[in-house]
């Protein structure tokens, strides 16, 4: 799997271009100070960051590449843990996703993010994230570079955020056969499960 290659000793150019100024007042020099807005790293395909660009921006329709995580979370039983998204979403909303998902921030690693999503979104921080692939995905003019991981347990306490998730719970194989096709699932994890099932209950 690749990673992230940011440049050295200043800030990647904002996307679309910007008054330089904008960029420096977005992060101080010496430590990376989120604003209000939330600036995602753009990324070539060999992970070499070449811009910053804002959220709004990267699912206007642009068409520039951004980095997400995506986390699978199954027991030792062979379940795997879905979230349903919130009603407030603008994507998928009330659909049952992967168990973890969400963009990486401008500065961050993919180990980073992967915790920090994992942390908001379940209050879950313990466990030992397992590399599975990456690949682009592209949903109308969006494009995203998805980084796969998953965690195998039987032990995880996992509490959903009710400000990021509606509920969550563990379903099994025969269960996300069943809801698979019927509109009850998002379409990236149904496309995302089938390729890497076969990888996920190897690791059991």
């Amino acid at each position: 799997m690749i990673t992230l290659l940011y440049p050295e000793g200043d800030y990647a150019p904002v996307i679309p271009a910007r008054k330089a100024e904008d960029a420096h007042a977005m992060f101080s020099q010496k430590s990376q100070v989120r604003t209000s807005k939330e600036w995602l790293p753009v990324v070539q395909e060999d992970g070499l960051v070449i811009g910053m660009s804002t959220r709004e921006y990267c699912h206007s329709g642009s068409g520039v590449l951004h980095p997400v995580v995506h986390l699978h979370i199954l027991d030792r039983n062979g379940r795997v843990y879905l979230q349903k998204r919130g009603m407030h979403k603008t994507c998928q909303p009330g659909k049952w996703d992967t168990a973890v998902g969400g963009h990486v921030d401008y500065g961050e690693s993919i180990n980073e993010a992967l915790m920090r999503e994992t942390e908001e979104e379940l209050g879950f921080s313990r466990f030992n994230p397992i590399a599975i692939k990456h690949y682009i995905y592209e949903y109308g003019n969006d494009r995203e570079m998805v980084f796969v991981f998953a965690a195998i347990g039987s032990t995880f306490t996992l509490k959903p955020n009710p400000d990021e998730i509606d509920e969550g719970r563990f379903w099994t194989p025969e269960e996300i056969d069943q809801a698979t096709g019927k509109g009850i699932l998002t379409p990236n994890f149904e496309q995302e499960f089938n390729e890497i099932r076969k990888i996920l209950y190897a690791l059991l």
